[in-house]
Parts: C-alpha cells; structure tokens; sequence
C-alpha cells in the first residue's frame, strides 16, 4: 500500500497510540486480554486550529512528535497504511507528557 497522507482539519488532531508495559511493576507478565487500552500517544499531524466566534484561529497547543494523555474511551479509531490511530479534538487531550 502506498504511503497514505492525511492532514486533520481544525482542532482535529492525529496521534498513534503508545502500548503499555507488559510487564507489571513487579515483574509478572500481563496477558492481551487483561491489558488495559493505552491513554497515551504520540501526535502525528495536527490541525490548524479551532475557529473562534470571531473568524480568527487558536494555535493548537500540542505539535508533532509530543506525547500526550488521553481520556480512555476518547476520539475515533481509524486505520491508516495498516496502522491504528485516533483522532481526538484538541479539548481531548488531558495534557502533554515531557
């Protein structure tokens, strides 16, 4: 498959999921079916901002390559060149992991 190009529009932003440990804190393995989904991720592309009442744009707060938290059950899951994304609104994101 050739490589897919995808820009998000406004607030939108695409972020890939970072998978958790598989391994506990003590050292036990964690098995797929008891894992939990990941609520953290790294942007990809990042819109050009949320449209204020005005007619000016917001600067998105969060760029590529940052790494972010999410809420658990937050933004859409799509497929791109075979790989799981998410695309969160900008009012999505918890916060910024640095």
């Amino acid at each position: 498959m050739s490589d897919v190009k995808f820009h998000p529009l406004n607030d939108r932003v695409l972020v890939r999921r970072v998978e958790s440990e598989a391994k506990s804190a003590g050292g036990l393995f964690i098995p797929d079916t008891a894992k939990e989904r990941p609520i953290q991720g790294e942007v990809v592309a990042v819109g050009s901002g949320k449209l204020l009442d005005n007619g000016t744009r917001r600067a998105p707060a969060v760029k590529v390559g940052d790494r972010i938290l999410f809420g658990k059950y937050a933004g859409d899951e799509i497929k791109l060149a075979g790989e799981e994304h998410l695309i969160l609104r900008e009012d999505e994101v918890l916060g910024v992991v640095e």
